[in-house]
């Protein structure tokens, strides 16, 4: 027999490779023997490799998940990172001014401690170029509130603060007596002690669901003219705006809806003489609010149908919702506030030069020339913000805040004659709706008046 060499090419999985075997030609054909154990299948190699196909799997799948959760949340974090970024905008402009609050900034930088963690895990799971940027605008964000935190502002504080302290005392030692109470035949010694249950309720007759403006008694002591008046001054737009006022000749008339005349101190809701917020008083023949759009105080004259005005004094005067009265729930547009007392007229209102707090201006109302002036102003420490509203009672600011639903609470007074102020009051002022549009004081029957969500509630002072 002849031996004929042949060549069997063998494949595996993972390599190819050849086995020469040996052949005897037999009856006509060749004969060989081959080692068939080559061929046998690696079960358990593709065992090993399935396992780790299902491992991956199973990773794959988690990751998966992992990254649709994450895209479901950064639309979230990316509104919060402009929600903070918007916030901190006015931060970083009080503190360029050397001005900024600092439990506001303390809050902030609670908030983007939690809004790393978040961006972190987020940016763990996913790493591309959105989750880096997210990554270093908070990151910058948190190092522009810290810089804020640890600038060494506690000199200027100081100063600012005795500057405010100083100037104060001129302002009450201009005109108004050190104890201007004693000598004022009509004022008592010593803050209000408590203030009476409702001895007013009334509905206003505009109807209930306009919430927001004010209301009251003609507040001059020796006026000749609307001596007995009630008024009534409702935001007809938008709880923002009004352009006229109700006045009732008699307490009678005004309980009974009756006798009443209509006065239009602007011709339309957007004029420049158009009343902005929730505040108002009249005083002798005239209306004084704040005026549409601007730092100003306007007079409306009721007799001659005239309209006259004064902008108010300060460095960045808060008006069209900049500084609204807020505490619980803000009263939009509530920024300017005018009251009256024994001492005459005043404008309360915020300033960005005092960090958003209260402003106490006096005005004066000028016979012989015809102007309206502001000849005195006080800075209080008490953030306009924190306060549900304001009132005046014989040259002392009186601050309301927000306690429930049917309650407020008198708990802040600064004396202009003294400069003082005193944040341990607690008198409490009963309602009967959740919000206060407005609240202002009378002297001719020391009676308060607030607008009460549509409701017209007067309580009596008692000192």
């Amino acid at each position: 027999m002849m031996l004929l060499p042949l060549l069997l090419l063998l494949s595996a999985t993972d390599v190819g490779w050849a086995q020469r075997v040996l052949g005897q030609k037999k009856s006509g054909a060749c004969v060989c023997e081959v080692n068939s154990t080559m061929w046998s299948f690696p079960a358990a190699r593709f065992e090993d490799v399935l396992l780790q196909v299902h491992t991956c799997e199973g990773s794959l799948n988690n990751l998966q998940e992992q990254v649709t959760i994450s895209n479901q949340r950064l639309p979230e974090i990316l509104a919060q990172v402009s929600n903070v970024t918007a916030r901190l905008e006015p931060y970083q402009y009080l503190h360029d001014q050397g001005l900024y609050t600092t439990l506001a900034l303390r809050q902030l930088g609670q908030e983007l401690i939690q809004l790393e963690m978040d961006i972190d895990v987020v940016h763990k799971q996913r790493n591309n170029d959105q989750t880096r940027k997210l990554t270093k605008e908070v990151d910058k964000l948190h190092k522009d509130v810290k810089k804020m935190q640890t600038s060494d502002t506690i000199n200027m504080k100081t100063v600012k603060e005795k500057l405010r302290y100083l100037k104060n005392n001129v302002e009450s030692c201009k005109s108004i007596p050190k104890d201007h109470r004693s000598q004022h035949r009509y004022c008592y010694r010593g803050l209000i002690s408590n203030i009476s249950d409702p001895i007013t309720t009334k509905v206003t007759p505009h109807g209930k669901s306009y919430i927001s403006g004010s209301w009251g008694k003609q507040a001059q002591i020796h006026s000749e003219k609307q001596r007995n008046s009630y008024w009534v001054q409702p935001l007809l737009s938008s709880n923002i705006w009004g352009n006229t006022v109700r006045v009732y000749q008699t307490y009678e008339d005004f309980m009974a809806s009756t006798n009443h005349r209509e006065f239009t101190f602007a011709p339309s809701y957007t004029h420049s003489n158009t009343i902005e917020g929730p505040s108002a008083v009249l005083y002798g023949d005239a209306l004084y609010y704040h005026c549409y759009r601007s730092a100003d105080i306007c007079r409306y004259d009721l007799t001659g149908n005239s309209v006259k005005r004064v902008t108010l004094p300060g460095t960045g005067v808060g008006f069209s919702n900049k500084f609204p009265y807020c505490y619980y729930d803000c009263r939009t547009y509530s920024d300017v506030d005018v009251e009256a007392d024994e001492t005459g007229l005043w404008a309360l209102y915020a300033t960005v030069g005092n960090h958003g707090n209260l402003v106490v201006s006096r005005l004066g109302w000028d016979k012989e020339t015809q102007t309206l002036n502001v000849t005195q102003t006080w800075e209080t420490r008490l953030f306009k913000k924190a306060v549900s509203n304001a009132f005046m009672v014989c040259g002392v600011m009186y601050a309301t805040r927000y306690v429930d639903e049917y309650r407020e609470e008198v708990f802040y007074a600064f004396d202009t004659a003294t400069g003082k102020e005193d944040n341990s009051l607690a008198l409490p002022l009963e309602k009967v709706a959740r919000g206060v549009a407005s609240l202002s004081y009378n002297p001719t029957n020391r009676q308060i008046y607030m607008y009460n969500d549509g409701y017209l509630l007067a309580y009596q002072a008692q000192f």
